[in-house]
């Protein structure tokens, strides 16, 4: 019997009901599924069911171990790959794999929100179903308004169409987790790259956002005031008609990008 190991943050999926809503949240296309954190496999047994093709990555060496015998027949007709390494650094740069993929995971809440990022980042990830702690799951999901409405919701917004499908009780994995989780579906547009002109300016952006919520309670005019000229920022804030006692999470991500592009 294989215990979950809390130096990897392990909680496995048992519920099935859970299990088959993911399945039937997947997009219905013949791209290949990349499953990050498989686990005991009780969600690679589905997506082998569902897909042509699914390459596994899983960091314990031990389940490693369990995976290959397990699934020892879909590794040898090449409808599983499993690579036993560390995600992080296989990803350390540009593409996870070398052709457009659907991103699915149980993800370790403490490498959530990084993993998150790396697939918005990763042009071959076209959509991401990630499981989730439920606290990271709101903040890449809120829409403008929403107290919860943040940097990272303004990155997501713009990058792809976000959905929070539906909580998972902590009764559903073993061990329990100390929180509830959520099932974070995003899938990207296709044209969202026309956003920046230059690569670089992916990076600029997310620093710009970064110091627009740098003070959430504060209004956005002061925050962006420690990087932009005040007779500039009320210049655009007049001209995009944004009031200049809105706080952060007031503004919609079209005139984050606007503002950025014309103050950059």
């Amino acid at each position: 019997m294989i215990k979950a190991k809390k130096k990897f943050g392990q909680n496995f999926l048992k519920d099935e009901s859970v299990l088959q809503k993911i399945i039937q949240a997947m997009p219905k296309d013949d791209k290949m599924v990349v499953e990050i954190g498989p686990g005991l496999g009780d969600l690679t047994k589905r997506l082998l069911a569902h897909c042509e093709r699914v390459t596994a990555f899983e960091i314990d060496l031990e389940l490693c171990d369990y995976l290959q015998e397990t699934f020892k027949d879909e590794l040898g007709q090449k409808q599983l790959e499993l690579v036993c390494d560390d995600i992080l650094e296989q990803w350390s740069e540009g593409s996870l794999y070398k052709q457009e993929y659907h991103l699915v995971a149980n993800l370790p809440y403490y490498i959530a929100t990084n993993l998150i990022l790396k697939a918005l980042d990763d042009k071959k990830c076209q959509s991401i179903m990630v499981m989730v702690q439920k606290e990271v799951a709101v903040k890449f999901s809120s829409k403008v308004g929403d107290k919860t409405y943040s940097a990272l919701s303004i990155l997501a917004d713009s990058i792809c169409e976000t959905e929070l499908l539906f909580d998972v009780k902590a009764e559903c994995f073993e061990p329990p987790p100390k929180v509830t989780s959520a099932v974070l579906k995003l899938t990207k547009f296709s044209n969202y790259e026309h956003l920046f002109e230059k690569k670089e300016d992916i990076a600029r952006f997310k620093s710009f956002l970064k110091a627009a919520f740098a003070a959430p309670r504060k209004t956005l005019i002061k925050n962006l005031g420690q990087i932009v000229a005040k007779e500039d920022l009320l210049k655009e804030f007049e001209k995009l008609e944004i009031p200049i006692n809105y706080r952060p999470h007031q503004v919609d991500s079209k005139k984050y990008h606007l503002l950025f592009k014309n103050l950059k």
